[in-house]
């Protein structure tokens, strides 16, 4: 049985969906700080899933 521990990470476009906006409305609060910030990896963008999800739950509160 293998546990993998590594923290899924979505992408803009799958961000936008889970939140039904389009990616440009996405980018516009991820300017105004109202989306949890993201992981840069190189030149990628990615946020953590559970991370995404948590705050979904919580009704998307704005700020930490």
């Amino acid at each position: 049985m293998s546990t993998d521990t590594t923290p899924r990470l979505i992408t803009a476009e799958e961000l936008a969906k889970l939140m039904q906006v389009s990616e440009r409305t996405l980018w516009r609060l991820l300017s105004g700080g109202k989306v949890p910030q993201p992981v840069r990896i190189g030149r990628n963008t990615r946020w953590r899933l559970a991370e995404v999800t948590e705050w979904i739950e919580r009704g998307c509160p704005i700020g930490k």
